[in-house]
This record gives structure tokens, C-alpha cells and sequence, in this order.
């Protein structure tokens, strides 16, 4: 099924640690070591150098005038950190800021949710929030120079997994409401769509291997992590993982060897072997509660996982009162949990720079 929409044309183109509250001295931070995770809750973004798995800065989003109740969402990155987005889901916004996390521009999108920019072009694509129970049934696609915004037609209900496949050049977003995933090329919006059998999987997030071969969704109401094929022309369901748990944002190592997969509801991460798609090791800490994003390290030494920590479970490290969001940082030869850093309530979706533009 193929259904053409219109052209888009592509443009082919030190910061303060502040850690618990206490200043201390400036030190230079290489921006392809920064991760920027989405705090919904307290509608801030947190911003951590991996080299160090320590808190640079915390954005605050509502001393820019935003409300307490917009729901930062999710970030993406330029690939040389020049610049990075959020998405604020009940604000109808996507931010643009500067390395220097000032802001520089925004552009209107009801319902933003997935963010995915690709790193070759001047695109920005925008998937609708889950929160959204009947959003347009169209994707964002945003000019990050001009942050103009034009919509797609995905033809499904609730599009919400979404990301850019760099190696062919093409997007891929699935629809909470059905068994649904739309594809198209980057720019020449000519949408095909791929019917899923079986129950509706509720598809949450892709992930893309680093070599571009295989495309991998959690299904939040199966359990399973679907393997995608994408060789050929269209993408191929080829095989399934019960990771159980909703799995929600998944991660591949640098390598390809391995996908991380946080499991919502069940406080862990699976760790999925892609030699044969089989489950190698599932990780728990107190401080993975309702995981929820993830990203990986530019070595691939280390996995990043978000956890909402909505009710509560996991206490500050320094015995005060409150709720915060975490991420989990993981060794990835041990499985190990090597740092826990406590950021804004509800720590949702998280980016970093790309480690190369895909081609």
C-alpha cells in the first residue's frame, strides 16, 4: 500500500557542574559526551557527561516561562552538539537550544512526542505523545535551521515509535492503535504502510543497528521485541524476543552485538545477543523503577537507562524526601551499575550526540 504526500526538501548541510546543588568549578565538556534526559514531571532536562557519569546542569524549563504542567518528553541531538531539542507534550511545543542550553527557537506540534533527527539533513522528525488518546493522524517533520514545521499523513491512529534510519534515508513510525508501521523516504514523503499480524503489539519505540541491517520495537502490550529485516526495499518481520515487562525505549551497543531493552513494568533491562536473538541477561538495581529511556555511551562502555520513579520506590541517595527520576548507568562488558545520578522527577526520554552519521 503506497500513498504518495508531498515533497519535502531536505537541506543536506563548557559549561557549569552543578552537582546536588553546589557550584563548583567550570570544566570543559566535550558535546559528543553529553546526554540530555527529559524530566516530564518537573519539566526540566537534565544534562550529564558521560565521561564522568556526572550532572553538568539541570534546565529548568519553567524559568523560560513554561508552565508546570507542560511534560518535558523527549530530547534529540545534533550530531556535533551544536544544538538539541524537547519535546513538551501538553505545552504543544519543540525546543531548540544551543550547546550552551540557551534557547534559540521553538515550533508548534499538538501532542509532541518521539523525537529523531536526521544527522545528514536539516530534518527533525516529531511522533505524537502517548498521552494523546486521538491525536492528527500525521508526524511532524520540522526544518531545524528555521524550525518550520510541516505534517505528514501516516494514515493510523495515535503515531508514536518513530525514528530515522540513516543508512537508506528513510523514517519509520508505528501506530499505538493498530498493527501498523508507515516508511518513507527522507524528504519524498511517499508513505507505504506494514500490517502486523497477531494482537495489537502497541509498539513503543525502534531502535536501528549500527550497520543498518535490522530495526528492533518493543510491544508494550505483547511483551515482545519485534526484529525487523531492513535489507530490502521493505522492511520484514523476521523474528520476536519475549522480553516481557513493556519494553520501552531500546538501545544497540556500538557494535551491533547487543540491544538493551528497559522493561517498564517490570524494574529491569534486558539484555537481548543478536547473533541469535536470544536473552543473555536481564539487569535489576533499586534504582531502575519504571524504566523507561535509554542511550548508550559513544565507546560503548556504558548504557544509560532512565527510571521514572513515579511511585516513589527508590529514596535520595542523601536521605531527604521527594521522588526523583534516575538514570542507571551500566557497564556493558559486567552489567554492572557503576553510577546513579538522581535528576528531575518522571526522567523520561533521553539522547545523546550520534556516533557517526549512519552512511
Amino acid at each position: 500500500m503506497s500513498r504518495h504526500v508531498r515533497r519535502l526538501l531536505p537541506h543536506r548541510l563548557t559549561a557549569l557542574i552543578v552537582a546536588g546543588g553546589t557550584l563548583v568549578p567550570a570544566v570543559a565538556v566535550e558535546a559528543q559526551s553529553l546526554l540530555y534526559v527529559a524530566s516530564q514531571e518537573e519539566v526540566t532536562v537534565a544534562v550529564i557527561d558521560m565521561s564522568s557519569n556526572e550532572l553538568v546542569e539541570t534546565v529548568d524549563l519553567k524559568t523560560m516561562g513554561y508552565s508546570e504542567t507542560a511534560k518535558a518528553h523527549h530530547t534529540a541531538v545534533e550530531p556535533d552538539g551544536s544544538h538539541w531539542y524537547v519535546s513538551l507534550i501538553a505545552a504543544g511545543k519543540v525546543l531548540k537550544f544551543d550547546r550552551d542550553n540557551r534557547l534559540v527557537g521553538e515550533v508548534d506540534f499538538e501532542t509532541p512526542g518521539m523525537l529523531s533527527l536526521d544527522p545528514e539533513s536539516d530534518l527533525l522528525y516529531v511522533g505524537r505523545s502517548m498521552a494523546a488518546v486521538n491525536p492528527p493522524q500525521r508526524i511532524g517533520v520540522v526544518h531545524r535551521s528555521t524550525m518550520e514545521i510541516e505534517e505528514v499523513d501516516v494514515f493510523f491512529p495515535r503515531p508514536h515509535a518513530l525514528i530515522v534510519d540513516t543508512h537508506r534515508d528513510r523514517f519509520f513510525a508505528a501506530s499505538l492503535g493498530q498493527n501498523s508501521i508507515a516508511y518513507a523516504p527522507l524528504g519524498d514523503e511517499n508513505v507505504d504502510l506494514l500490517g502486523l499480524d497477531g494482537m495489537n503489539h502497541m509498539l513503543v519505540q525502534f531502535a536501528v543497528s549500527p550497520d543498518g541491517d535490522w530495526m528492533v520495537g518493543g510491544g508494550q502490550m505483547t511483551g515482545d521485541l519485534l526484529i525487523f529485516d531492513l535489507t530490502g526495499d521493505d522492511p520484514r518481520v523476521m523474528n520476536s524476543v519475549d522480553v516481557g515487562g513493556q519494553p520501552w525505549h531500546p538501545t544497540f551497543t556500538p557494535d551491533g552485538r547487543y540491544v538493551w531493552i528497559p522493561n517498564q513494568t517490570a524494574n529491569s533491562v534486558t539484555v537481548v545477543d543478536t547473533e541469535n536473538w536470544s536473552v543473555t541477561d536481564v539487569v535489576e538495581h533499586p534504582a531502575l523503577i519504571e524504566p523507561h529511556g535509554s542511550a548508550v555511551s559513544p565507546d560503548g562502555s556504558t548504557v544509560y537507562v532512565s527510571g521514572r520513579n513515579v511511585a516513589g520506590t527508590y529514596q535520595p541517595a542523601d536521605g531527604s524526601e521527594g521522588r526523583p527520576g534516575t538514570v542507571v548507568a551500566i557497564d556493558t562488558r559486567t552489567h554492572e551499575v557503576v553510577a546513579v545520578i538522581e535528576v528531575g522527577r518522571y526522567a523520561a526520554g533521553m539522547s545523546a550526540p550520534s556516533r557517526s552519521a549512519g552512511h
